[in-house]
C-alpha cells in the first residue's frame, strides 16, 4: 500500500512538472512571436507555467506554493527561457503562433487534471474540484496573453478551451465514482482534455458565437 501510495504522489508531481514545462514553452514563444526582450520572455513564461497553479492554491488555501515548494521548478523554466533565447531565430518566428497551440493544450489537460487531483485530496465537492481543474488549466493562458497585449485566446477563438478541462475534470470525477485506481482517472483526464483541444484545433471546431 505504501509503495502503491509514493507511486501515485510521483505521478502527480510529474504531471504537474510535465504541465508547468508545457506552459511555460507556450509562453517562451508567445513572446518570442512578439518580439520581447529577455526580461520579457522570462516574465512571461514564468506567468504562463505558474500562474493557473497559484491561483488554484490560493483558492484552497494552500501554503507553500507550488512552485515554492519545489524551487527545481523555477531553475527548470528559467533554463528554458535562456535556450529559448539562444536558439530561436526570426525565421521560426513565423511558425511560433501555429506551434504554440500544441504544448498549450498539453499543458491544459495536464494542469486541469492537476487542479482537480489537489480539490479532491482536500475533500472539496466535485463541482468545486472540477472548477478548480478549469482555473488550474486556463488562467495560465490567460495571465500569458493579457501581458502580451491581446484578448486571451481562450475567450476569442470560439474553439473549445475552458469546456475541454470541463469535460475532463468530470472524467476524473466519473472513473472514480466507479471505483477506478487514482491514476487511471489522472491520466484520463488528461488524455480527455487534451485530446478534445487537438481536435479542436486540428478539425478547426468553433463553439456557438453569441450573436447580438
Amino acid at each position: 500500500m505504501k509503495n502503491i501510495q509514493l507511486w501515485g504522489e510521483s505521478l502527480r508531481l510529474l504531471v504537474e512538472l510535465g504541465a508547468t514545462a508545457a506552459f511555460a514553452l507556450s509562453g517562451v514563444l508567445e513572446a518570442a512571436r512578439k518580439r520581447m526582450d529577455a526580461v520579457g520572455v522570462c516574465a512571461i513564461g514564468f506567468l504562463a507555467a505558474f500562474g493557473g497553479g497559484t491561483l488554484r492554491d490560493l483558492l484552497l488555501d494552500q501554503r507553500p506554493f507550488f512552485w515554492v515548494r519545489h524551487v527545481e521548478v523555477l531553475w527548470g523554466v528559467l533554463a528554458l527561457c535562456v535556450l529559448a533565447m539562444l536558439f530561436l531565430r526570426r525565421r521560426h518566428f513565423d511558425l511560433t503562433e501555429r506551434a504554440i497551440q500544441w504544448p498549450d493544450a498539453l499543458g491544459l489537460g495536464l494542469f486541469a487534471a492537476t487542479g482537480v487531483d489537489q480539490a479532491l485530496q482536500l475533500q472539496m465537492p466535485a463541482v468545486v474540484a472540477v472548477l478548480m481543474g478549469v482555473i488550474t488549466g486556463v488562467f495560465g493562458g490567460v495571465l500569458r496573453d493579457i501581458m502580451c497585449n491581446q484578448i486571451p485566446s481562450a475567450f476569442k477563438d470560439h474553439r473549445p478551451y475552458a469546456v475541454c478541462a470541463f469535460a475532463g475534470g468530470w472524467v476524473y470525477i466519473g472513473l472514480l465514482q466507479i471505483a477506478a485506481p487514482e491514476w487511471l482517472a489522472l491520466l484520463a483526464s488528461v488524455s480527455v482534455t487534451a485530446g478534445l483541444r487537438a481536435m479542436a484545433i486540428w478539425r478547426n471546431l468553433e463553439l456557438p458565437a453569441w450573436r447580438v
